[in-house]
């Protein structure tokens, strides 16, 4: 057994942490981070072993087991070896993998074998672990497996330089799409990836062959390609202007789908593969490619990725159901962005994940690294690229880690990606949100504190809102630089009605539900992951339950008033969402069913419905795979005569009911229902607490109720909060409303839903003194807010003033963040304003109009303001960054550089009214302003979504302090 000393103790108590003896807040330091990652392969060891097949004398092929010898590599040659913790003796490792790299060597297409290889998808991927290991083990390899080490990595370059742009004849239907790419639905970056990283062992190891580094660099430069941006790019990359990408592989609201969706995993691909590569070029002693470290639009897609980010370092997939909590796999993006990038933000949320793989690992199955979702062949890969990070780490010193705090607050961001991606999303320093509309996804998404194990989001599991298909969205999108705070909304149109969404800057949500909503709980017993300890507590008015995790299959008892009765059955009433329904065992009193005639609505041929009253654990009924999701499958016993039962006993599958109800019948014709499940654990009124970590307010009469797992919330207008006094919330009035309009003043915001067809006037009764903009009057409790809402809209109101001791009759009439006209005096009271400014006012019979000091008059109607500009992520040299023109800052300027050019993407075609511009102290240089609707093609127009500033500027000549748009809503 090898170790001792400081690291091993470090790693030791890392692992008691993890496995629940010591209870430590999940953190790490930066140097231990690298550490980590060793402990980890070495824990992994043990799954890595299952793959060796003995008789063989190598790692298996299937699933590509055999990547396992680079983590194999990675503990021979580096760190302190512990063969307790790996369960293998270093020799015996030594031998498994130098025999698995010779043979997977010779047996290589490329050198001459016939087993695996050259196939682009996805052998390609492996190929480069394989290089990679073999070559951490050079001086032990024989001369006959280097040869085909290099045959391999040569041979590849070779190969997909041969293709040119076309598609890989041995790949299937894979394909980039030439330079072309894509965007819809599959996007084309992972595969443009696929191509460079082919391309990338025989470019570091062997120098460049015959077109190979033009191949990378074109590959490379049009992973992360979007026209609009990148034809705004004079900037070079390898000698290769920018402007000369061709692909379109993101939405232009830099945004990737895969398998259908919003995939942030795939988002993640850029800096997935760049770690691939950049390891084999630092290995080897070569300087990095050029787009490695300069990715057109790379700092973009990372903007979508922290507007999504959890307190674990990993993405949060509000659609995508297959790729969540991937912890093996998702470190390798950030491993790559905090040492070869040298981010500290990536390094902050590398730590974050480091500090759970441990944990993660020791949950079953134990060792693992691609738990819970994933295909085979990411456990190997998953051992690999933790080795790659690991390396990472030793070749390139990390960036310092940023605070979990300011991750959050610089994280903090608005975004609409429009209504074909279907997600409008919402960072801040409290929570992540998003209202998802993709068809298949429908949901209100939110993660209080970030924490990624709370709530279930993923997939089409639904949250908050009706599971069904918005047929119209009207969104706000609310930015702190042009509105003074941050938040989103929402209407949602639905077949048979309207639903609504508002975020807020605190974290805190609002929902206006049409009818109930639900929220789905994850509860498991991972020692070492916060909050997840086997159970859930619940509290509310009608008091406390813990919920305890299930493990495995669920196992329902029933019990109910005794009744005599000859047939019994199972009536479903929500299927499992994928698999309908399915018992192993379905037991009437004990086993008054064993060997009765069973019988059920379908059945999967071999789990006929007899399989379920066999008496046999392992066997089980199943409804027929056409019947899956039909709500109201069932399955029946008959008992043989009239019986006297008060019990039922259900051992579900993975396709367990969410619910179902048992029935009882003297002659199987006439029914009647004796129980129901799920029964509420808690049923409680106008608020929930979520195990101290959430809550919900619900503006209902009807109670809210907890049932397992699922909290179901009444209809009506539902608050989230993270960590609030929900009792003393619950207590406060709700406003009234005309019919079929909505409103809440959480957190003192003004949310207002118009549920219908019909523009609305009226007034909003609503209590305290605090005034938005628009017209309100004074009541002897509150005010009457003017309400004016076109149809089927949604807006959030910020209470910027508070006016304390105004007596009733007042009118004040809020302009904007700086001004207030009050009528109706005299009176005297204080105007508070939301940034904690005061001031005096003396209201003589005469209205009388105030400034607040120092405030400013929010909302701009600016539309350029915290809006994306181009060059973006690469900058020409000179050039200074050119969103500080629309950063509302008065301290920063963009220097344009020689001849400089930026783009202000205005984010959908508005009519152009007037464009100012606002130069530093000096000379101005000579400059056009010319107008695009696509971002290809630019010239004079009235209605524009990008709008262009081409300067002839000099050295000397003054800056861009500020680009100004004014316009009307958007067109088209």
């Amino acid at each position: 057994m090898g170790g001792g000393g400081t690291e091993v103790l470090i790693n030791r108590r890392q692992f008691l942490y993890a496995t629940g003896l010591l209870t430590l807040t999940p953190s790490i330091s930066l140097a231990q981070v690298k550490d980590t990652y060793y402990e980890v392969l070495l824990r992994h060891t043990r799954w890595a072993e299952t793959q060796y097949d003995a008789a063989a004398g190598r790692y298996r092929r299937t699933d590509f087991g055999f990547a396992v010898v680079l983590g194999n590599a990675v503990l021979l040659t580096r760190g302190s070896y512990d063969a307790a913790l790996a369960g293998v003796e270093k020799d015996v490792l030594r031998q498994h993998t130098l025999a698995t790299i010779r043979h997977f060597a010779a047996s290589n297409v490329l050198a001459g074998g016939t087993e695996w290889g050259k196939t682009l998808f996805w052998d390609t991927t492996f190929q480069s672990y394989f290089v990679l290991a073999a070559r951490l083990l050079w001086p032990e390899l024989d001369a006959a497996t280097r040869s085909n080490v290099e045959a391999i990595a040569r041979g590849q370059a070779d190969y997909t330089t041969s293709l040119g742009t076309g598609n890989d004849p041995r790949s299937g239907g894979w394909t980039p799409n030439g330079l072309i790419g894509g965007f819809r639905g599959d996007t084309k970056l992972e595969e443009m990836g696929v191509y460079a990283q082919s391309l990338a062992p025989g470019l570091a190891w062997h120098g460049d062959g015959p077109g190979w580094r033009e191949a990378f660099g074109r590959w490379s430069r049009n992973e992360a390609g979007l026209p609009a941006a990148d034809l705004a790019n004079p900037s070079t990359v390898d000698g290769v202007p920018i402007s000369a990408n061709t692909a379109t592989n993101l939405h232009d609201t830099y945004i990737v789908e895969n398998h259908g969706s919003f995939g942030p995993h795939y988002q993640s691909e850029l800096w997935r593969t760049s770690g691939r590569n950049a390891v084999h070029f630092l290995l080897a002693g070569r300087p990095l490619p050029e787009v490695l470290t300069k990715q057109p639009n790379g700092e973009l897609l990372w903007r979508t990725i922290l507007a999504t980010m959890s307190d674990a370092g990993e993405p949060l997939m509000p659609m995508v159901d297959d790729r969540e909590h991937l912890y093996g796999r998702d470190v390798i993006p950030l491993a790559f962005r905090s040492t070869v990038l040298r981010d500290p933000m990536a390094a902050r949320a590398e730590a974050s994940l480091a500090s759970r793989l441990l944990a993660y690992q020791a949950h079953p199955p134990v060792y693992r690294l691609a738990k819970f979702s994933g295909e085979a062949k990411y456990e190997p890969e998953a051992r690999a690229e933790l080795a790659i990070s690991y390396l990472l780490h030793e070749l390139r010193p990390p960036a310092k880690p940023m605070s979990e705090q300011d991750f959050f607050a610089q994280a903090a961001i608005t975004i609409d990606h429009g209504a074909e991606p279907g997600l409008l999303t919402h960072q801040s320093a409290a929570a992540w949100v998003g209202t998802v509309t993709k068809p298949g996804f429908t949901k209100f998404a939110w993660q209080p504190a970030h924490d990624d194990w709370l709530f279930k989001i993923s997939g089409a599991t639904p949250m908050l809102l009706p599971p069904a298909a918005v047929t119209g969205r009207d969104t706000v999108v609310y930015q702190r630089v042009r509105d003074g705070f941050d938040a989103t909304a929402s209407l949602l149109r639905f077949a048979d009605g309207f639903a609504g969404t508002a975020t807020l800057p605190t974290g805190t949500i609002v929902c206006a539900l049409p009818r109930p909503g639900r929220v789905d709980v994850r509860n498991l017993a991972m020692a070492g992951m916060p909050g997840l300890t086997g159970s859930r507590t619940y509290t509310g008015v009608a008091g406390r339950v813990s919920v305890r995790a299930r493990e495995a299959f669920r196992v329902d008892e029933l019990t109910f008033p005794a009744v005599s009765a000859r047939h019994v059955r199972m009536v479903g009433v929500r299927p499992h969402p994928t698999y309908g329904y399915s018992l192993f065992d379905f037991e009437v009193d004990g086993s008054l069913e064993r060997g009765k005639p069973t019988n059920a609505s379908s059945f999967d041929p071999g789990m006929e419905s007899l399989k379920a009253t066999d008496g046999d654990p392992a066997t089980r009924w199943a409804v027929a795979r056409a019947e899956r999701g039909r709500a109201d499958s069932w399955l029946a016993v008959d008992l043989g005569a009239a019986t006297t039962i008060s019990r039922v006993r259900l051992r579900w599958e993975t396709a367990a009911a969410g619910a179902y109800r048992i029935e009882t019948s003297p002659d199987g014709v006439a029914w009647t229902a004796v129980a129901e499940h799920p029964r509420p654990d808690l049923s409680t009124p106008g608020w929930l607490d979520v195990d101290g970590r959430a809550g919900f307010v619900a503006r209902s009469a009807e109670p809210i109720t907890v049932q397992g797992d699922m909290i179901t919330l009444p209809a009506g207008v539902v608050e989230g909060y993270v960590r609030a006094d929900l009792r003393a919330i619950a207590a406060e009035s709700a406003p009234e409303c005309p019919p079929l309009v909505r409103a809440s003043t959480a957190d003192g915001f003004l949310s207002l839903f118009n549920l219908s067809n019909d523009s609305v006037t009226g007034v909003v009764r609503l209590r305290g003194t605090r005034l938005y903009r628009g017209t309100q009057v004074t009541t002897t409790n509150g005010t009457e807010y003017a309400l004016d809402m076109p149809a089927a809209t949604v807006r959030i109101e910020p209470p910027w003033f508070t006016a304390r001791g105004i007596p009733a009759g007042i009118t004040a009439v809020v302009h904007d963040a700086r001004r207030v006209t009050f009528r109706g005096g005299p009176a005297r009271f204080t105007l508070t304003h939301r940034n904690g400014g005061t001031m005096p006012v003396v209201l003589g019979r005469a209205e009388r109009t105030v400034t607040m000091p120092g405030a400013k008059a929010f909302p701009f109607n600016d539309l350029a303001l915290g809006r994306v500009t181009f060059p973006h992520s690469v900058l020409p040299q000179g050039m200074s960054d050119p969103a500080a023109a629309v950063d509302g800052e008065q301290r920063t300027a963009w220097t344009p550089g020689r001849d400089g050019r930026m783009v202000v993407d205005l984010g959908a075609p508005h009519a152009i009214g007037k464009i100012s511009l606002k130069w530093t102290d000096g000379s101005e240089p000579p400059h056009t302003i010319t107008y695009s609707t696509d971002g290809k093609t630019y010239g004079p127009a009235t209605a524009a979504r990008y709008v262009a500033v081409s300067t002839g500027w000099r050295p000397g000549h003054a800056s861009l302090r500020s680009i100004s748009v004014t316009g009307g809503d958007p067109v088209g």
